[in-house]
């Protein structure tokens, strides 16, 4: 069982770098740069850009009437999403320095960056950085949640899920009650010490 996950684990890591590379050339495509986190554009790129910008009001009259009717549904959602972000945030501060768990950096998560992008009009930015912000509110949201499943019930469920956080791969089996018994403090104490790694499963802290 452990030369299976730590053969997955190089499979990711190997998966990692060749994400990362292919991010370094799209930028070099495309000319832009990251600068302390921010994206800065080759002006080249950004004239190119301006000339195909779409505008708004084509964009509104592209639109299926479907579409303009829900939107404001949609954005109805940026009032039980913002009050998340609050109580993950306040629940975090409070709660993970008692446990001594590490805190999720809600900036490596949550990037609104597409509204530098020339090409989109101002309806299209809009929409953009509120998908920016909401999907990655979920994946921060998902992360807190992960280190204190880890923390308190670090036990797979009974059946396959689709989907789960990085700290799942690591929970204890279903049903072994003699893992549990002997090796919960052990998980604390593993979630505890994961200081420098984007998440309590990604492989440094296990």
């Amino acid at each position: 069982m452990n030369g299976t996950v730590e053969k997955l684990r190089e499979s990711l890591r190997e998966l990692q770098t060749q994400l990362e590379q292919e991010a370094v050339e799209a930028r070099k495509k495309f000319q832009y740069h990251l600068a302390n986190g921010r994206v800065v554009f080759e002006e080249e790129a950004r004239r190119r850009g301006r000339r195909l910008k779409v505008r708004w009001s084509v964009f509104l009259r592209r639109a299926k009437p479907w579409e303009i009717v829900t939107a404001p549904v949609i954005y109805s959602l940026i009032i039980p999403f913002a009050l998340m972000d609050l109580f993950v945030t306040v629940y975090q501060a409070i709660c993970f320095p008692v446990y001594g768990l590490p805190k999720v950096d809600r900036k490596a998560y949550i990037a609104v960056d597409r509204h530098k992008l020339t090409y989109l009009n101002f309806m299209q930015k809009l929409n953009c950085v509120y998908c920016g912000y909401c999907n990655g509110l979920l994946a921060y949201v998902r992360e807190v949640a992960g280190r204190t499943e880890y923390y308190w019930c670090p036990i797979k469920h009974a059946r396959a899920l689709p989907d789960r956080h990085d700290q799942y791969q690591h929970f204890l089996e279903f049903g072994d009650g003699e893992a549990w018994d002997t090796k919960f403090s052990e998980m604390k104490r593993r979630a505890r010490a994961c200081e420098d790694c984007d998440g309590c499963g990604s492989g440094g802290c296990h």
